[in-house]
């Protein structure tokens, strides 16, 4: 029997952003779920909590009645899945991060990104909410592709409430189920991905050595390949998640 996933999008993107790849492992047999975060999307606001975020997707869960899925979080999306697990271990067959946060405890996005980001939303975040300015989507984050298909994506990138990438979690009980090997954990990690710069401030190892016993799993590719190779990602997804 194929798991489910339920896929939670990054910063900047909503659930229809990840159709390409849910396309793809619905043809591979598996039932997929793709909701939009909070304060994303239609009806975006500023002042919206990590929090607000996290129970929006307990509830999509517990609404479907959803059990033994594969909870797979992008970017900033890592750091709702973690909060996730910890309402609902029970519901979760494994966690798969694809060059996502796993925050270390008492610690917001901000806290865990290089200075010049951080400065980067005070600078320009307009009424609680930052978009995403296009040099640091063409050469960080969709770096692998030609011109007109980074134009095309940035053109479908919503705003950030900035609550969301300044907000602290308290993730205590995420690592004592991590501590007592009661959450199945993957890291997936694309090698050009420079959304994160190399070396100090890199996804992996930095945030995959967090997760205890963890399956690593690699492609090439930038922080947005979804846009570039969805065959690839779909394929890496489904091998990150086996049992």
């Amino acid at each position: 029997m194929t798991a489910p996933y339920v896929l939670v999008h990054g910063a900047w993107h909503t659930g229809d952003h990840w159709e390409s790849i849910a396309a793809r492992l619905r043809a591979a047999g598996h039932t997929v779920h793709t909701p939009t975060v909070a304060g994303f999307g239609e009806g975006a606001k500023p002042g919206v909590t990590h929090a607000d975020g996290v129970d929006s997707i307990v509830r999509y869960i517990a609404d479907r009645g959803l059990h033994d899925f594969v909870l797979v979080g992008h970017s900033f999306g890592g750091t709702i899945i973690s909060k996730v697990a910890e309402a609902m271990p029970e519901r979760i067959r494994r966690l798969v991060y694809w060059n996502a946060f796993v925050l270390a405890n008492g610690n917001s996005i901000n806290d865990e990104s290089p200075a010049a980001y951080r400065e980067m939303v005070l600078g320009l975040a307009v009424d609680g909410m930052f978009s995403l300015p296009w040099p640091v989507w063409r050469d960080a984050f969709l770096n692998d592709a030609d011109e007109p298909t980074a134009r095309a994506a940035f053109d479908t990138l919503c705003p950030t409430p900035v609550t969301m990438l300044e907000d602290k979690l308290d993730l205590a009980k995420f690592y004592e189920l991590i501590a007592a090997g009661r959450l199945r954990c993957s890291y997936l990690n694309c090698t050009e991905d420079i959304a994160m710069p190399h070396g100090e401030f890199a996804w992996h190892p930095r945030f995959s050595s967090r997760l205890g016993l963890c399956r690593i799993v690699q492609m090439p590719g930038s922080h947005e390949v979804l846009f570039t190779n969805p065959d690839a990602l779909a394929a890496k997804i489904i091998e990150a998640g086996r049992d």
